[in-house]
């Protein structure tokens, strides 16, 4: 293999990781292209979408060379994107060879999530904290916890369920309005409005908009428009699932829950 085709393959696979974990456009580009650069490689072109990567060198040379990476959206991981910036540096700085950077590489692979338990915590005490902030009582926000606990609990087993970010965003939601309904059924002075809201902002794409507007910002309309369109998907799922359990309890309840 070529010196330039070991480049632009190390180069790639730290974009593709990048972009995998949820990084910005702009920031996958510029880590490939500082790659490449800092090895002499002048002649690239790197194109990045919100799922997939494009990137090409020395391409009037016999050592040409171009590769091509579909990269599905998956959860954002910020441990990951700080250790591939870190590593990214070093390599641009020329601190570590390009063998010693294929095993941080995959040593940032491996950089784990925060365990279970922490999840569970922290999601409830996010959940119980924005039911308040959003006009909930204390017992608003204390069912918001348990509700939040509740739906940390159905994604890690829906995750094992294989379904489509779509069918999962439904089910997740009807759970969540689901849990809060059952609370106000049994007698319990709450709102169950105030409940679901705060319980439905782990869900919420906050940072799929963002990216999408700082990509028309940076003239990435193409990208902007596919991480738009995946946050506004997501939403029509949250607000469909949170719409077919309250309709249901409507009918049931003759119209007491609205």
């Amino acid at each position: 293999m070529s010196d330039t085709k070991k480049v632009l393959s190390f180069a790639v696979e730290l974009g593709d990781i990048l972009l995998r974990n949820g990084a910005e456009v702009y920031r996958v580009e510029d880590s490939v292209l500082a790659i490449l650069n800092s090895y002499d490689i002048t002649d690239c072109d790197v194109y990045v979408l919100s799922n997939g990567i494009f990137a090409s060198a020395d391409e009037v040379t016999e050592h040409a060379s171009s590769m091509i990476r579909h990269v599905p959206m998956y959860p954002t991981h910020l441990g990951r994107i700080a250790g591939l910036n870190a590593l990214c540096r070093e390599v641009c700085s020329k601190e570590i060879t390009l063998d010693e950077a294929w095993a941080k590489l995959e040593e940032c692979k491996r950089i784990p999530s925060y365990n279970f338990p922490m999840l569970i915590i922290a999601t409830a005490i996010g959940c119980g904290g924005f039911s308040y902030l959003y006009g909930g009582t204390v017992l608003d926000a204390l069912i918001a916890c348990i509700v939040g606990a509740v739906l940390r609990l159905f994604l890690h087993f829906e995750a094992r369920m294989g379904n489509s970010k779509t069918i999962t965003n439904v089910l997740a939601s009807m759970v969540i309005s689901l849990t809060a309904i059952l609370f106000y059924a049994v007698g319990l002075p709450v709102h169950y409005d105030k409940i679901i809201i705060g319980a439905i902002m782990p869900l919420v794409p906050g940072i799929p908009l963002t990216n999408s507007i700082r990509d028309f910002i940076n003239s990435d309309y193409l990208s902007g428009s596919i991480r738009l369109i995946d946050a506004l998907l997501t939403a029509f799922c949250i607000a469909v699932g949170v719409g077919v359990v309250i309709t249901f309890a409507h009918f049931i309840g003759g119209g007491a829950y609205i």
